[in-house]
């Protein structure tokens, strides 16, 4: 076992492990994709096998969507019919929205797909045992999937630094190819290899175009090898007598022909002089200087990766022996403290790993399949911000900056949305997007995506929050505000019998009316949107005239209503009552993610809020539902509540063996939401802050009645450290970067607190 294969073994848990552990092993290899341990860098994915005999790496990339679908499709031209269908739904035809289409059938966006699988044979074996010793495991730390046993090694990580796969093996003889042959894949997807001696070993390549269309898609992969000889064996090569292999892999969509050979020398550069043998002739035996490539290449990769992921731990003070469990054992033990301990571990590696170009997809960054469920695309009415909800707290800004990415790159489309569907300036951002294009196109009469115009304020929410962590305002942000609140001044020019603004067309993600249809007038979630984007915009562009005008509509729109059931209505509308039975909580935007609805602010709204949380179903059981549930509900200071929604999510048997997470129970539908999403539910249980309050312990379920969060950010811009237990009470760091006043929260009452930057302050409110 090599040094970095022995940390990994080590982090991933061993009897008596005293603290948490930042990984997950297991003793098998992964008999399907979904339960193959995962790396990434936010660009390229990796999905890693471990199997000593036939091991296969199954690569991934974010700009991987099949051409085809509503991919070059624009939003609807319907602006010059809106002003009728305000009319009519005005006038209680509540049907009406169902015909505002442009008679297009419901397009999905272009489906992420996986690229290929590099695969690794070795000779069969006369030996029929089982292999001794095996172990595979994945190190959060450093992003490694390393397998080990008797005989053979293998570790696989993709790089931060160099943007490559990197795959360490040791195996005296191996056949190594590039193999297409993944599931679904599209019978006319036009396949070619290349295989080239080279002076390290070989470079092999697989290009593949897809159907009717002048994109494609290039692997290429640098094979070196310590010791042994190579020769080709089309479409791949065979290594003999190897002391060490190690590969290198990108891939590339493009359209054209792509330069194998630059793309080759690219991979070469990252190796150092090799010392290595012409092709014909005998290699060095020892053609690698110290340091040896791979510990160079994994070096550069963990400065930036584990830094980034141990900003933030958790220690839930579960048993040892519990820890050091296999994660498929430990799934089996959801009443265990070290559950939720490693899932908030494996939620963070996850996420961090899957961001980077983009942010999550909904199946993170990795797939095995061609037919992802609902095109492995971007879900922003929900699921997006939902994966990551952490990353303000969390200390995570790689996976804000990623979000800012998918924002920034997609406005020009986002301006067509406003303009063609409602004749408007400013943005209208998609309920979905392949990451290419953000114009509305995917919708149909039971899902009317493109009446949705909260998403642009949604979407912007965790910048904003971002801005308020660092205690500066970035100012593409603030344009971008600047434009949601331009739209809002077209939009909302109708008015109710009071004289205020009326959203209409007014959608709510992905719930209607009981009785009535998806179409209709001032959801929850748009009214909430509308207030905090005009005032948001308005608190980014101080002293202007703009400003002024902005706050002055905002204060204009309607308030929430509360319905007879004494719940928040998911309509402020009269006559249209709640559909409560929904896995949707877009009427309590309010609450969760925004602080407009509070306990402490709002107690009657927040109570109605409530209601509402205790009066909302499951529906399908998906997995997103629950944990969104929760969410609100710790904003809500309702542990007992949150409590259940994770109970339910660690007994639902929706986590593979990997630790990546299933859309619906009994591992159905490989999704992120779960995975992701689970480490801001333990957090936010834990503490709460706005840029003038900080809450600790708002809504801790009596299943963890002792642990540690360290490093978490603060919306004032303090770091916190926090203990709590029965023995020790509540023990709090803040370890401020702004001077500043807030408000302190805890279960002991609330007081005014004063911190000055750079001055740690430690808090003992005492019981907790």
């Amino acid at each position: 076992m090599s040094a970095s294969s022995a940390s990994s073994a080590s982090r991933s848990g061993h009897p008596g492990t005293a603290s948490p552990v930042h990984g997950t092993w297991e003793p098998r290899p992964a008999e399907c994709w979904e339960d193959a341990f995962l790396s990434g860098n936010g660009r390229h994915g990796a999905l890693v096998f471990g199997d000593p005999d036939d091991d296969r790496v199954v690569v991934t990339h974010h700009t991987l969507v099949r051409p085809g679908g509503g991919g070059t499709a624009g939003p609807p031209r319907l602006a010059d019919r809106l002003p009728d269908l305000q009319d009519r739904l005005l006038a209680g035809e509540r049907a009406a929205a169902e015909g505002f289409t442009d008679g297009r059938g419901l397009q999905w966006v272009q489906p992420f797909h996986p690229a290929f699988q590099v695969r690794l044979r070795r000779p069969q074996s006369t030996d029929a045992r089982p292999h001794r010793h095996y172990r595979r495991s994945v190190d959060f730390a450093t992003g490694v999937a390393a397998a080990v046993c008797e005989g053979w090694s293998s570790e696989v990580f993709v790089s931060r630094a160099d943007d490559a796969i990197v795959q360490h093996i040791t195996a005296p003889d191996l056949d190594i190819a590039l193999d297409h042959r993944l599931p679904g894949s599209p019978p006319g997807l036009a396949v070619g290899h290349g295989a080239v001696l080279t002076p390290e070993s070989a470079l092999l390549s697989l290009r593949a175009r897809y159907p009717d269309s002048d994109r494609a898609y290039t692997g290429v992969t640098l094979v070196a090898v310590t010791g042994g000889r190579t020769t080709l064996t089309p479409p791949g090569v065979r290594i003999e007598g190897a002391r060490s292999v190690l590969l290198l892999t990108r891939v590339v969509r493009h359209t054209g022909e792509l330069d194998v050979t630059a793309h080759g020398r690219a991979l070469r550069e990252l190796l150092p002089d090799t010392g290595a043998a012409h092709p014909g002739t005998e290699p060095d035996p020892h053609p690698y200087p110290d340091p040896h490539p791979y510990a160079r290449l994994l070096a550069r990769h963990t400065a930036l990766h584990r830094t980034a992921y141990e900003r933030v731990t958790l220690d839930l003070a579960a048993d040892p022996a519990e820890r050091a469990l296999p994660g498929s054992v430990l799934l089996a033990r959801p009443d265990s403290r070290a559950l939720p301990e490693r899932l908030h571990a494996a939620g963070r590696y996850h996420l961090l790993s899957s961001s980077g170009l983009l942010p999550p997809r909904l199946t993170g960054l990795w797939t095995g399949d061609w037919n992802t469920a609902w095109s492995g695309a971007f879900t922003t009415n929900a699921n997006l911000n939902l994966q990551t909800a952490s990353a303000a707290a969390a200390a995570l800004p790689e996976v804000t900056q990623a979000h800012a990415r998918l924002v920034h790159g997609q406005l020009p489309d986002w301006r067509d949305n406003a303009r063609e569907i409602f004749g408007a300036r400013g943005v209208v951002a998609p309920s979905h997007t392949d990451g290419e294009s953000g114009h509305t196109y995917h919708f149909s009469r039971e899902y009317p995506l493109h009446l949705w115009t909260a998403g642009a304020d949604w979407l912007l929410k965790p910048l904003v929050d971002h801005d308020e962590t660092r205690g500066a305002r970035d100012p593409r942000t603030g344009a971008v505000l600047a434009e949601v609140a331009v739209f809002y001044e077209d939009f909302l020019t109708r008015t109710d019998a009071d004289g205020r603004p009326v959203v209409v067309p007014s959608y709510s993600p992905e719930n209607r009316p009981a009785g009535g249809s998806w179409g209709a007038v001032n959801a929850a979630m748009d009214l909430s949107a509308a207030r905090h984007a005009l005032r948001t915009a308005a608190d980014y562009h101080p002293g202007t005239d703009d400003a002024d005008r902005w706050r002055a509509l905002a204060d204009r729109l309607p308030p929430h209503r509360v319905n007879a059931d004494g719940a928040l209505a998911e309509w402020a509308w009269p006559g249209l009552e709640d559909t409560y039975d929904h896995r949707h909580l877009s009427h309590l935007y309010g609450v969760w993610p925004l602080d407009e609805i509070t306990p402490y602010d709002t107690p009657e709204l927040a109570a109605a809020a409530h209601r509402a949380l205790e009066l909302r179903g499951a529906e399908n059981d998906s997995a997103h539902g629950h944990l969104h549930h929760a969410l609100v509900a710790a904003r809500l200071g309702d542990g007992a509540r949150v409590g259940a929604a994770l109970a339910h999510v660690l007994t639902g048997d929706y986590f593979h063996a990997s630790l990546m997470s299933a859309h619906y129970p009994h591992r159905d539908v490989y999704n992120a939401d779960a995975a992701h999403a689970l480490p801001a539910v333990l957090i936010e249980m834990l503490i709460h802050s706005t840029p003038g309050r900080l809450v600790l312990l708002p809504a801790l379920p009596d299943a963890y009645p002792e642990g540690r969060l360290s490093g978490v950010r603060t919306r004032f811009g303090a770091v916190a450290d926090l203990a709590w237990g029965p023995d020790r009470g509540l023990r709090v760091t803040l370890r401020p970067t702004r001077t500043c006043r807030i408000e302190l929260r805890t279960p002991s009452g609330a007081r005014p607190l004063d911190l000055r930057a750079g001055e740690d302050c430690v808090l003992d409110p005492g019981p907790q």
